[in-house]
């Protein structure tokens, strides 16, 4: 079974970063303390329903975005399948048509 804890605070992180706002930020978006988004972040602590609503308007994505998927791997993936595949086959194509 899946630690949907584990995604859920992986994606919390992932998508504060990405929109570059401190945990404090992300504290006063969520109505909650920035020493409560420290713990969700290290995992001591888990969120109740509501809080996870909170942060997930805070951060601007719908909160099954914070558990569906841990974000920064499927984004690392998806770089990596850019680099490996594609890039080849740019490079190809452009050797090709130009």
């Amino acid at each position: 079974m899946e630690d949907y804890f584990e995604i859920f605070r992986m994606n919390m992180k992932y998508y504060r970063e990405q929109k570059q706002i401190s945990q404090s930020q992300l504290a006063i978006g969520a109505d909650c303390t920035n020493g409560l988004i420290g713990q969700i972040e290290a995992g001591t602590t888990k969120p109740s329903f509501d809080r996870i609503i909170n942060i997930a308007t805070a951060l601007g994505v719908h909160p099954a975005d914070l558990f569906l998927r841990n974000a920064s791997t499927t984004v690392a993936n998806t770089k990596e399948i850019l680099k490996t595949k594609l890039l080849s086959q740019i490079e190809d194509f452009i050797e090709k048509e130009l």
